[in-house]
């Protein structure tokens, strides 16, 4: 039986490669037009599901998207505490984390707001800063905005002294070289940005900051989350998203999913009309061989299943050749638009197959009706 079994497979599967051969040309058109669905299918969804990390980066260019500031009335909070909302954010979202602390100081009398910092987190958070020169690196190096410079007249490499009052009251001096000159258009024109360890050896106590802003690849939906974790937390801390930066990114992501969308819809429609059409002209062409072999025996049941069988075979071998061209199709879109490779999503394999063999056999359901209502006396009549 099992035998019989096999022979019956062999068969059925032999007849469906035959009849593939026999029209190359016309069922190639069909193979290509699956296979360039599912190619644009499986590139699009690829890039869908990869547009949240791309574009996050992206927008990572514009700076922070949270900010932290102390909360009932206060003025500042401690290191410690940060580290603790740390811990409420995955490790994996956080581009930079930038502390701030400022105080009042003087250059020749000159009064100016310092601000004591981390550079190389400032350098995660705010990469759009212009700097004539270079980043600070050692003690005793400062950055200066380009206000800041113009009023006190200093250039790259001045040597100047730094006065203000400690906590305790009491005036310190203390000698500082600056790096570069900063540029951004902003009020930070009008900062004077040293190590925060600087600063509070200058001050004389430590562990406070004033703000802290966070550079995070997270969604808007996710970015408001993690902010009420923080706010729930009870640190003292309230955090406020960046606005402008959050909106534009869900607007855009939106706008780009919404095309994403639109486009696959079209995609499917039209690769199911191109495989109905060629079916619908196969079952033509095929009316003779229909009827000679429902003479011979052959029931609805197996005419269905023949026609049926070479439309999945067709929609298995264009969804495997659509995975792969569409893997190509959304790394050379990803490296034209963002710069960057993408990644392979293994769960889009079977996927792309399966909703290629479901085209198909969606597109093959008025053929093999057509051909399963072919009447043997009248097409052996040569009517």
């Amino acid at each position: 039986m099992t035998g019989e079994m096999m022979t019956k497979r062999q068969m059925y599967w032999k007849m469906i490669l035959a009849a593939l051969l026999r029209r190359r040309s016309r069922m190639l058109t069909a193979l290509f037009s699956v296979a360039l669905g599912a190619t644009i299918l499986s590139g699009l969804v690829t890039i869908y599901y990869d547009i949240p990390r791309q574009m996050g980066r992206e927008f990572r260019s514009y700076g922070a998207n949270l900010v932290l500031v102390p909360g009932g009335g206060k003025s500042e909070f401690g290191i410690s505490t940060l580290e603790n909302i740390r811990r409420l954010i995955p490790p994996e979202a956080v581009t930079g984390i930038a502390p701030y602390r400022y105080e009042v100081a003087k250059i020749n009398q000159q009064p100016f707001m310092a601000a004591g910092t981390d550079f190389a987190e400032v350098k995660k958070t705010s990469p759009w800063w212009d700097i004539s020169g270079r980043w600070p690196e050692k003690p005793g190096e400062v950055l200066a905005g380009a206000e800041a410079a113009k009023t006190v007249g200093l250039s790259e490499g001045s040597v100047f002294v730094l006065m203000g009052r400690t906590t305790e009251g009491t005036e310190y001096r203390k000698e500082f070289t600056l790096t570069g000159i900063l540029q951004t258009g902003g009020k930070e024109e009008g900062f004077l940005f040293l190590r925060l360890p600087d600063l509070e050896d200058c001050v004389g106590d430590r562990d406070k900051i004033n703000a802290v802003e966070l550079s995070l690849s997270l969604s808007r939906a996710q970015l408001e989350a993690t902010a009420d974790r923080i706010a729930d937390a009870g640190n003292g801390v309230v955090p406020r998203t960046v606005r402008r930066v959050a909106q534009s990114e869900g607007a855009v992501l939106g706008k780009l999913r919404a095309l994403v969308y639109l486009v696959t819809a079209v995609t499917l429609v039209l690769t199911m009309v191109c495989v109905l059409t060629t079916m619908m002209a196969a079952v033509v062409e095929r009316r003779k061989e229909i009827g000679l072999k429902k003479a011979l025996g052959a029931d609805n049941r197996t005419i269905v299943r023949e026609f049926l069988g070479e439309g999945l075979v067709l929609g298995a071998l264009g969804g495997m050749c659509g995975v792969f061209l569409g893997f190509l199709f959304a790394q050379v879109i990803s490296r034209q638009v963002f710069h960057r490779g993408i990644t392979l999503t293994l769960a889009l394999i079977p996927a792309t197959i399966l909703t290629s063999l479901l085209i198909t056999a969606l597109a093959c359901l008025i053929p093999v009706r057509n051909a399963a209502q072919v009447d043997p006396a009248v097409v052996l009549r040569g009517e």
